[in-house]
């Protein structure tokens, strides 16, 4: 992780990820039996956090795969940078796609190394190495979650006990050639992944900050998997676990302090944000320099400034570019990428909570929660709880990080078109191949049990 001195153990495992991942997995046999204490599980735990930091993951692009292609945003191709992504004309050989699947797939190499390790040989607290654990099969669930938002075949093929997942990858120490899990398995595997997360995980060794996975984060990360697989009594009832127990470390930031949820670490509304500082951070290839630096790729579409009544202080974080067309998404501030990252934040829960409370008919205590979000941003109170209001304040609280395509995605909708100047691809109909992302070429070509996707 960002922040931490490395010792050799995650250097030896950064080295591997890098050398030996690309693309059949190929691992070092050696580094698991390297781990001897709870302080070696530490550190290469803290591996996986950097790979998330990394720009091909949370530092910017995974964040920007969820905007792009939505009609939150397009790419003005000012630095050529995400043009086929925003246009959904993606093929199996491009570097976007291939870049965030090594990406992904190094963070969960490094938790296998932990949740692998010769406990017998691990000396040191059991509860802290426990909590360790933890960390490591929350993080595998939510890598490989990813994965299968981006690559999985869920939006094609509506039997999901026949539609192609993402090989789930828990093994260590040889080479392997997995083959495409379904995504009903892949499903079922992340829920264990969290279950036993959870299990694992202690409030006790919680850390104060927001920069490591903790009990909270698990939960979090539960009800939205949840959410997303329509389970929606788990998702209500993983979300309720946060909003039961926060007490006062957890809360919906007050107007006056949103913006420092992007500007300031360890604010009260972040669960689990990714750790950048002045010295260590993503640079250039930022998310504050795609959005609104030198880079200045990706755009915000006026269909979504126009969302934002006057007086909602999430507003002002919008900067014009073209007066009722365009705007520059201004939550981060710098363009180095020195500020942290929020990857999972206390409203998400809250609003989780009240779709899935609607989805299973409480459209009171819906509306309710709903309610909570424009209470604290200086906007208009809902008359009802619906799934309209609800996706339009997750599309207005969430702006800019990543979540919009994956909320138009899993409703089955089509892609909105709303500007066809800017949105040059058209409208893309739900079930078309373009909704996922192609398995990379070198992937295929050195795996000969991977599948492709349909249309590449």
């Amino acid at each position: 992780m960002k922040k931490v001195i490395y010792t050799l153990f995650s250097t030896a495992l950064l080295a591997t990820s890098c050398a030996d991942l690309d693309p059949t997995l190929e691992q070092d046999k050696e580094l698991g039996g390297s781990i001897n204490s709870v302080e070696d599980v530490r550190s290469v735990l803290n591996s996986a956090y950097n790979h998330m930091s990394s720009r091909e993951y949370y530092g910017r692009d995974v964040i920007i795969f969820g905007e792009v292609r939505s009609d939150n945003a397009y790419s003005d191709a000012n630095s050529n940078r995400f043009v086929t992504v925003a246009k959904m004309a993606m093929t199996k050989t491009e570097n976007d796609p291939s870049t965030a699947w090594k990406r992904i797939n190094q963070t969960i190499v490094s938790t296998n190394v932990v949740i692998n390790a010769d406990r017998a040989k691990i000396t040191g607290d059991v509860t802290t190495l426990n909590h360790y654990l933890g960390e490591a099969y929350a993080i595998r669930a939510l890598a490989h979650f990813d994965l299968l938002k981006l690559y999985g075949q869920q939006y094609q093929q509506s039997d999901r006990t026949k539609a192609l997942g993402v090989p789930y990858t828990k093994v260590f120490g040889k080479a392997i050639y997995p083959a495409r899990e379904t995504v009903q398995r892949t499903y079922e595997l992340i829920m264990e992944d969290l279950n036993a997360a959870i299990s694992n995980l202690s409030a006790s060794k919680d850390d104060a900050s927001a920069h490591y996975i903790t009990t909270f984060a698990a939960y979090a990360i539960k009800a939205r998997v949840a959410l997303f697989f329509e389970d929606w009594a788990i998702a209500r009832d993983a979300a309720k676990y946060v909003i039961d127990h926060k007490g006062s470390r957890l809360d919906i930031a007050d107007a006056n302090d949103f913006a420092k949820t992007f500007t300031t670490d360890n604010t009260k509304n972040q669960i689990f944000s990714i750790a950048n500082n002045d010295s260590d951070n993503t640079g250039n290839n930022s998310l504050g320099n795609i959005y609104f630096g030198t880079y200045g790729d990706v755009v915000m579409l006026n269909d979504l400034y126009s969302k934002y009544e006057t007086g909602d202080v999430r507003k002002a974080l919008f900067s014009e570019v073209k007066a009722g067309k365009t705007y520059r998404m201004r939550k981060q501030t710098d363009i180095i990428g020195s500020q942290d990252i929020p990857v999972i934040r206390y409203e998400e829960v809250v609003l989780t909570y009240a779709e899935a409370l609607f989805r299973l008919g409480d459209t009171a205590n819906a509306l309710a929660q709903l309610n909570l979000i424009p209470a604290k941003r200086g906007a208009t109170a809902y008359t009802s709880a619906t799934l309209e209001n609800i996706l339009l304040e997750r599309r207005k609280e969430f702006a800019g990080e990543g979540f919009r395509f994956y909320d138009i995605a899993r409703n089955k909708q089509d892609m909105p078109l709303v500007d066809d100047a800017l949105q040059t691809y058209g409208t893309v109909t739900y079930g078309s191949y373009k909704y996922s992302f192609p398995i990379p070429d070198d992937e295929m070509g050195a795996n000969g049990n991977m599948k492709q996707n349909q249309g590449y």
